[in-house]
């Protein structure tokens, strides 16, 4: 193993374009589309890599399981000179996807903008080293660029990670980068000019709506996509399955995967939360305040499988899922408890044989 392997594998989380470098290499050596301008594979070769499929004998597995047409839209908007919103409830792989799409067109997913109170607009035009600003004044040398004017030099993709959760100044920053693919830096009396390939990709959580309400002149500016929750359970077992898979595998986790029993029983309490009613639509059920996401069931097995691992035998078990449910649903609000004390007494009690170990788990937390 050189220096360059054993960096990556020291890192906490690859980015998307490091995690798959071997499919990456493969789609672009087997691509035979038409690779547009600033882009690192055709159309084509980017939906296989996100929806799945296979390149020269090298199978590319799914990153995005759901509607095809929706990524056949988002893949298509990034071709004209249009930016990608992409909207949804948490936990619909709404920065999954992106991340996903601008390794494949662009192969740098790095040059992010994270939404936030405290993000400025400097985060998005450019901010200067203060330092050589007093000593030289305004030069090429003391200007820092903001991830969204890096991308605009190379031809790259930006990413605009919560975009409501950033101030409405910050968001209206984004305007004339979006209509005139220009920055203008009145200290150098200059303009940077986007070359081509340049796009921004955005997200913003549905459950922020008004927080920073975007403008309708921003709004025009996207292309705008609405992610859905998974339509159906066993999609969403599948999701949780799949990328609690590789999370752990990143991890080095010495634990077992969850068994489909544990997947099923999760994600079913987390559909039923949810959308406040029973699978089998007999009885309405409290939701709690917070987000009840496949993102969160994905973390909950996660932490799941360290217990298992770190104070198991590697196998999970009831108390291990107990424990993830106990955090994941009850988020410091007595009215999270009594939700949950109640889903467990009325919903969970009632289930039968398959389902007395977890609810005897939940119980001992939930006395």
């Amino acid at each position: 193993m050189n220096g360059n392997e054993q960096q990556l594998q020291d890192v906490l989380r690859l980015p998307a374009e490091q995690l798959y470098r071997h499919e990456l290499e493969a789609l672009k050596a087997a691509d035979k589309g038409k690779v547009p301008a600033g882009w690192q594979m055709s159309p084509q070769a980017v939906l296989t890599f996100i929806t799945g499929g296979e390149a020269g004998g090298t199978p590319i597995t799914p990153k995005y399981i759901g509607n095809k047409r929706l990524v056949e839209m988002a893949i298509a908007t990034l071709v004209t000179d249009r930016a990608l919103l992409l909207i949804g409830e948490p936990g619909t792989a709404k920065s999954w996807l992106s991340e996903n799409l601008t390794a494949a067109i662009y192969g740098n997913s790095g040059l992010v903008v994270q939404g936030t109170a405290g993000t400025t607009e400097e985060h998005v035009r450019y901010s200067w080293n203060y330092a050589m600003l007093l000593a030289n004044g305004p030069t090429p040398e003391a200007l820092v660029q903001s991830p969204i004017m890096r991308a605009m030099e190379a031809g790259g993709i930006a990413r605009f990670e919560e975009i409501s959760r950033s101030a409405s100044e910050v968001q209206d920053a984004l305007i004339s980068i979006l209509s005139e693919k220009t920055i203008s830096i009145a200290e150098l009396g200059k303009e940077m000019n986007a070359r081509k390939g340049f796009s921004i990709i955005a997200t913003a959580n549905t459950r922020d709506r008004g927080v920073n309400e975007m403008s309708a002149a921003l709004k025009r500016r996207f292309n705008i996509i609405v992610l859905p929750a998974p339509s159906d359970l066993e999609t969403e077992i599948e999701i949780v399955r799949k990328r609690v898979s590789e999370i752990a595998a990143q991890y080095d986790l010495q634990a077992a995967a969850p068994a489909h029993d544990a997947l099923l029983k999760v994600v079913t309490i987390f559909r039923e939360l949810r959308s406040g009613m029973s699978l089998d639509k007999k009885e309405k059920i409290k939701s709690p305040g917070g987000a009840i996401s496949t993102a969160e069931a994905i973390s909950l097995l996660t932490g799941s499988m360290a217990l298992a691992a770190s104070f198991g035998d590697g196998e999970i078990r009831d108390a291990d899922l107990a424990a993830g449910l106990q955090g994941a649903i009850v988020k410091d609000d007595d009215k999270d408890k009594l939700v949950w004390q109640e889903y467990i007494n009325n919903v969970m009690k009632k289930r039968g044989s398959d389902w007395r170990g977890l609810y005897a788990a939940c119980k001992e937390l939930n006395p």
